[in-house]
């Protein structure tokens, strides 16, 4: 199959670095965009195969550049997104006004995919600002660009999340963990690797113009998650559920930090199940079927917050 020229937008995140390996592999040209190649670079230009990969410097708010930059691809991937606002890093620029100026141009150019990366429950979440931006901006580029293919992802979880490697850091050193709506919140996880298969079926089957759930194979509480992961980083620690205006005053705490650990709006999205809504198609319904499982998968890299660190791996090779 002849390579496709793609730009990729967030290309230093956790799906970013994934996706780049897997695109480089199988022979596409891949661009990554930045805003700070000196902080950034470094990291990227490990990620592609040597000849594949080429990184630019951009204001990505200039219009003008990213028509440059955009022209002459077959394929255009957003991985942007934030999950808590930051001087100018507001939900409504990097949710709303970045995708629809993307998308934008990508039809004046007649770009042959446009890919966005959303999130799963959003339709459900109303009273989350994180959520109604994600879903103004899903709105934008459908009606900018109505061949744009929109992934709603579950939990994305790997070695390079603030997920599970948060989770872990926090059980290992906190004597209790707080449950919030007593911890039933349902999720299913879907590792990186596998998004960034569904991404690449997207490219190669040249998947346009749909919306699609992307999920792991497991059903999980919120509260099974923790139990899981306390079980691989050998741990005991006490679950205690709190009352809602409790976990309210401890957010506000934790909004301090300049990177913080829960928002109140986080704590908004936590009252809704991460599941399929049955609206849309999913990653099975494009013949992909997720197999990796959440334990195993968090097994190859739980053993930096164990007791012993790297001397309690277990040898994942062996029967």
């Amino acid at each position: 199959m002849k390579g496709k020229n793609i730009l990729v937008f967030g290309g230093s995140g956790q799906i970013g670095r994934h996706l780049i390996r897997k695109l480089t592999k199988n022979n596409h040209m891949v661009t990554v965009v930045t805003r700070n190649i000196h902080q950034k670079g470094y990291v990227l230009k490990t990620q592609g195969n040597p000849g594949y990969l080429d990184i630019v410097e951009e204001n990505i708010f200039d219009e003008e550049k990213l028509n440059n930059l955009i022209k002459n691809k077959d394929v255009c991937i957003n991985l942007i997104g934030i999950l808590f606002e930051k001087r100018d890093n507001t939900f409504q620029n990097i949710h709303v006004n970045l995708p629809s100026i993307i998308s934008k141009i990508c039809k004046q150019n007649n770009i042959e995919q446009f890919i966005h990366i959303s999130a799963l429950g959003i339709d459900k979440a109303k009273d989350s600002n994180y959520a109604k931006s994600k879903l103004e901006g899903e709105k934008k580029i459908q009606t900018n660009f109505d061949k744009a293919t929109i992934l709603r992802p579950s939990i994305v979880y790997s070695v390079d999340d603030n997920f599970t490697t948060n989770f872990m850091t926090l059980l290992n050193r906190l004597p209790f963990f707080p449950l919030y709506y007593n911890g039933e919140t349902k999720f299913t996880p879907i590792h990186c690797s596998e998004l960034t298969e569904i991404i690449l079926q997207i490219i190669n089957e040249n998947i346009c113009s749909e919306i699609i759930e992307c999920i792991g194979p497991q059903k999980m509480t919120f509260k099974e998650i923790l139990q899981r992961l306390l079980k691989l980083i050998d741990k005991k620690r006490l679950l205690i559920p709190i009352p809602l205006i409790v976990a309210k005053l401890m957010t506000q705490f934790f909004q301090l930090f300049p990177k913080p650990l829960l928002t109140l709006d986080q704590l908004k999205l936590l009252k809704y199940d991460n599941l399929l809504s049955g609206n849309y198609k999913s990653n099975l319904d494009i013949g992909y079927n997720c197999k990796l499982k959440f334990e195993e998968e968090v097994e190859k890299y739980c053993y930096m917050w164990r007791e012993a660190g790297q001397f309690s791996k277990k040898d994942l090779n062996v029967n």
